[in-house]
């Protein structure tokens, strides 16, 4: 089983859209029993709260539910949980080492870094373009599953 933890600042934009979406995704290609998917925090600010109603709403424009999830933030018990540890952007990199201070076996990452365009994932909180964040996650992640088909790791 393929154990992924998507990360964000707060829990409650990118990273539950990037839970979600590869919930779906993995479920749609008929792999979804190979894969155990969660998504975490670097902050504390948002933990209990609920995904945030936009990014809700978009989710459930495409018909995907995110009923129940609540913010949580990522443990150092996280690092040895799961097999990828996969950031929405650089500041995500940067803070998680306050909680996980070394990656020996090179779990973390960013999502886009397996697209051919690398890069970090705009938060919609602040640019309030869920339809791009969407977008963009949703590309990591086919990305990120073919990657895992092209290393034989499915």
């Amino acid at each position: 089983m393929i154990k992924v933890l998507f990360i964000c600042h707060g829990n409650i934009c990118r990273s539950p859209m990037a839970e979600f979406i590869c919930k779906d995704y993995v479920k749609k290609l008929g792999i979804a029993d190979r894969f155990h998917i969660e998504s975490a925090a670097t902050s504390r600010e948002e933990i209990g709260n609920p995904v945030y109603p936009p990014a809700r709403r978009k989710l459930a424009s495409v018909g995907i539910s995110c009923q129940g999830k609540t913010a949580r933030q990522v443990t150092r018990e996280d690092y040895d949980r799961f097999d990828y540890l996969i950031c929405m952007e650089n500041y995500n990199l940067r803070n998680i080492t306050r909680i996980i201070p070394t990656d020996p076996e090179g779990k973390i990452c960013r999502l886009l870094d397996f697209t051919d365009h690398p890069g970090d994932i705009d938060d919609p909180w602040y640019t309030g373009d869920f339809d791009t964040t969407y977008d963009e996650i949703l590309d990591g992640i086919r990305a990120f599953v073919a990657y895992l088909q092209q290393e034989n790791r499915l």
